[in-house]
């Protein structure tokens, strides 16, 4: 750890500084401060290109110097950026102030009035925030995602025809197969991940309070509807919101918080699923040299991956209920209260990287124990009185299930002794005596072979 992770308030930027770095060009102060540049450029080129009269002489190769403002931006620039702010005590105006600081530079003083023409803070925030939001989610989320999808289904095929006891309301069910739980949890999620990519990148372009009043007084002539949203969906490529307050509505924000939150939960689910498996010992874990699983216990290896994971998605879907419960709220026209919380969306997305990294590194850890599952398979027998019960019925078999409950519903262990006794009790063919004695609980499992096709 680095001497300032070591002092870091969260563990994001201290313990987990590893596991979410890769977060920070997209969730940072320095990443707001760059995508803020990044509209403002791009907004400047566009007018250019418009065109309005009095930028008609700005050519392309302007615009290339233009976009290298953004493109070669570094630590040096989001620093005079945070100078300038100490002096305007706002973060936007700091921004409009070093580009015309740039524009300086470049021979470009005629035009500097036209940085942040129009326009309100929001117009850049609202625009630069779903651009972060946006970039990460395609650049860093849903890979990881995606890649831990893979490892479930990988594994799923794996052991699609290890048999084993299920557990319904804790108690032993009818067998399934270790692949096909798993497999549960790769639709789950595939569903879940699919809506999550249909959600749009919403955003606000519209002036003080969402009418272009400004832009509609210097130039009546434009269609500044038409120049919105070709800028916000052709150049930026997110969706433009129509009819705004001074901020972007956040619904469709909200949307894909709850969408995190539900794949999150579903991810839950599975980690203490997997922390039952290995308690039950179908799971063992790769012993490390060197580690230590408890300072007391030496024997202890303990499933921490799955531990630790499951507390990152809960304060990550903590966080994302706060964000979707609060962010389509605004007093009026606007009030401030986004802007502190939107700050935080890096957040519930750091929490969720450390959860998924944990989840990965421990399917990587664990192995199968098929003596452990194959003996509780045949430590219950009794599993196949539903089939058994279920067949006689439909021989016309009088009270199937009130006979099949009066045998296994005991103290005592049943067996397959136990179970071919009873069959021979039975007044049926000895055709089907035969048939119901194949039935066991290792192959008692359905028609699971049909779910990978």
């Amino acid at each position: 750890m680095t001497h300032s992770s070591l002092h870091a308030i969260s563990p994001i930027d201290g313990r987990y500084s590893g596991a979410t770095s890769e977060l920070r060009d997209f969730y940072s102060e320095y990443a707001l401060i760059r995508y803020r540049v990044l509209v403002e450029v791009e907004y400047f080129i566009a007018l250019c290109e418009e065109p309005l009269k009095e930028l008609e002489d700005v050519d392309k190769k302007t615009f290339d110097k233009l976009r290298n403002i953004y493109l070669q931006f570094g630590d040096e620039d989001a620093l005079r950026i945070k100078e300038i702010e100490k002096t305007t005590n706002h973060d936007i105006k700091a921004v409009e102030y070093f580009l015309k600081e740039k524009f300086d530079l470049l021979n470009l003083k005629k035009y500097k009035e036209f940085i942040h023409f129009a326009l309100t803070s929001q117009d850049i925030n609202n625009t630069a925030l779903p651009l972060m939001i946006k970039e990460a989610q395609e650049k860093i989320i849903i890979p990881k995602y995606t890649q831990l999808l893979s490892k479930i289904s990988e594994l799923s095929k794996k052991w699609k025809d290890q048999p084993m006891l299920a557990f319904t309301h804790g108690q032993p069910a009818s067998p399934t197969t270790m692949g096909k739980e798993l497999l549960v949890f790769v639709e789950r999620l595939n569903v879940q991940l699919n809506q999550l990519k249909t959600l749009p990148f919403s955003a606000k372009f519209g002036g003080a309070t969402g009418n272009f009043n400004a832009h509609h007084v210097a130039y009546p002539q434009i269609d500044w509807l038409q120049f919105a949203n070709h800028f916000v969906d052709d150049i930026l490529k997110l969706s433009r919101s129509n009819v705004t307050t001074q901020i972007e509505h956040y619904d469709n924000l909200a949307a894909l918080c709850d969408a995190h939150k539900r794949i999150n939960t579903i991810l839950i689910d599975f980690c203490r699923d997997m922390w039952t498996y290995i308690s039950m010992n179908y799971f063992g874990i790769a012993i490390k040299a060197g580690e230590v699983g408890s300072s007391a216990m030496p024997h202890k290896v303990n499933p921490i991956d799955f531990e630790n994971a499951e507390g990152n998605l809960g304060m990550a879907n903590a966080l994302f209920e706060h964000l979707s419960a609060k962010l389509p709220v605004s007093r009026l026209q606007r009030d401030l209260t986004d802007s502190t919380v939107t700050r935080n969306m890096g957040v519930p997305m750091a929490h969720t990287t450390i959860a998924l990294k944990s989840i990965s590194r421990g399917l990587e850890k664990i192995h199968i124990n098929t003596e452990v599952i194959n003996k509780q398979l045949d430590d219950n027998w009794s599993v196949v009185a539903e089939a058994l019960q279920t067949i006689l019925r439909k021989e016309f078999y009088p009270e199937p299930y009130e006979k099949l409950k009066e045998l296994t519903r005991t103290n005592e262990k049943m067996t397959a002794e136990k179970i071919h006794a009873f069959i021979d009790t039975l007044k049926v063919e000895s055709q089907l005596k035969e048939a119901l004695k194949k039935i066991t609980p290792f192959n008692y499992t359905g028609i699971i072979d049909q779910f990978y096709k």
